[in-house]
């Protein structure tokens, strides 16, 4: 209470000052923060239509994609991922079924599982080309967690659809580990497909396959096809939040000024001017 009785005997004009510079400061500061999530608002939406306008662009077939996309021992520029990602493509191959990976505690529909990771060689003359396909998400044994799920595999030629992106998202590991193609393990040794994370240059030096330095995403039904399921989580520019953000910040600038106005304005100088105005009256 002592800070209260100090601030009380402040003279009446140096405190006016003192909550007039503090009110200006607190609504200049909550005003800029509304007009910062805008920006964030903005920032967003730009990214979002840019990935909307890459998935609306015709879809490249084997011949674009490998004249287009490096393999993963040549370095991607900024701008070349830009200009790639997200893009639709419509690839003939073969699968790599021996080199198959399952990302373990990957999530879809709310369920935990693998992610299935399977390379597709490219049909002729572009053989030399193998891109990582992540083909879609499969239930995990948790009974025996070194149990994989059953998955068709077609050792013909497919047609798949897809868009392409990054290399599968990192989870956080205790220890890393290397990938299948890293331990040389036996392709159908169940332990050794099972990976937390892949890491497609090692895969590549390690298996010795020329891999791209994106990976594709399977598209196509939503239903469970070939034991797998394709429910991929819909890019949304999360907008909304921002713009909530920011209404909360502009309401307490706007808050801050009305409560200047009515105690130190109001109350300070035109209500007590009507009282000396009335007693002033016959």
């Amino acid at each position: 209470m002592d800070y209260l009785v100090r601030f009380s005997r402040i003279p009446d004009l140096w405190r006016f000052v003192l909550i007039t510079v503090a009110a200006l400061a607190c609504a200049a500061i909550t005003a800029s923060l509304g007009f910062w999530q805008l920006g964030r608002a903005a920032q967003k939406q730009e990214i979002f239509d840019a990935m909307a306008r890459q998935q609306a662009l015709a879809p490249w077939h084997n011949a674009e994609l490998s004249a287009q996309v490096p393999p993963i021992t040549e370095s991607i520029s900024a701008a070349q991922q830009k200009d790639w990602l997200h893009r639709p493509v419509q690839l003939q191959g073969q699968w790599l079924d021996d080199q198959t990976l399952f990302l373990d505690n990957r999530q879809m529909q709310g369920k935990v599982g693998f992610y299935v990771l399977t390379p597709l060689r490219l049909m002729p003359p572009h053989e030399r080309v193998v891109i990582i396909v992540q083909r879609g998400w499969a239930p995990r044994n948790f009974m025996d967690r070194t149990v994989l799920p059953p998955v068709q595999t077609s050792a013909g030629v497919v047609t798949i659809e897809g868009r392409l992106e990054a290399p599968p998202s990192r989870l956080m590991e205790l220890e890393a580990k290397p990938s299948a193609a890293a331990e040389g393990a036996d392709p159908d040794g169940q332990k050794s497909r099972i990976r937390q994370n892949a890491d497609i240059a090692q895969w590549a030096q390690q298996s010795g396959l020329p891999l791209l330095g994106l990976s594709l995403v399977q598209t196509g039904a939503v239903a469970a096809s070939e034991g797998l399921l394709r429910d991929w989580p819909q890019i949304n520019a999360g907008v909304q939040k921002h713009y909530g953000y920011a209404f909360q910040w502009f309401g307490l600038s706007v808050l801050v000024v009305l409560l200047y106005v009515w105690f130190q304005l109001v109350r300070r100088f035109y209500f007590p001017r009507r009282s000396a105005q009335a007693r002033v009256q016959p």
